[in-house]
């Protein structure tokens, strides 16, 4: 899965916290671009599953909506990422520099927002 992002290496460093996985692979700026450019990978820990995730700059990135509203920036996909404690993982989202959403449609569910403005859900 490949993620658009203002900052690429700065939301990878987020997942990466997030996910207990390791920074799998990192390219700077290419000569002429910008400091936050670049790219990076996220991908399980050797002998775990889980998909890889790829994070590309985005020089005309916008935030999505959440929820949705017309006329603002779709999402394009967000993750789910399954957990035990649902409080705990929370806490553990918000340290590792996430946002709760104001909304939240389901009981069960948390929405989050990652640095770059990307919904994320924690569910049980």
């Amino acid at each position: 899965m490949t993620i658009s992002a203002p900052n690429p290496r700065e939301l990878a460093a987020f997942y990466a916290r997030l996910l207990g996985w390791p920074v799998a692979d990192v390219e700077e700026p290419e000569p002429g671009e910008p400091p936050e450019s670049g790219w990076a990978k996220v991908r399980p820990p050797a002998g775990e599953r889980g998909p890889t995730l790829n994070f590309e700059y985005d020089a005309d990135y916008a935030r999505p909506a959440w929820p949705t509203a017309p006329g603002r920036q779709q999402i394009m996909e967000h993750l789910d990422i399954a957990v035990e404690d649902l409080d705990a993982a929370v806490a553990w989202a918000v340290e590792s520099g996430a946002v709760l959403a104001d909304y939240q449609p389901q009981p069960d569910v948390r929405v989050m927002l990652d640095p770059a403005g990307h919904p994320f859900c924690l569910f049980l």
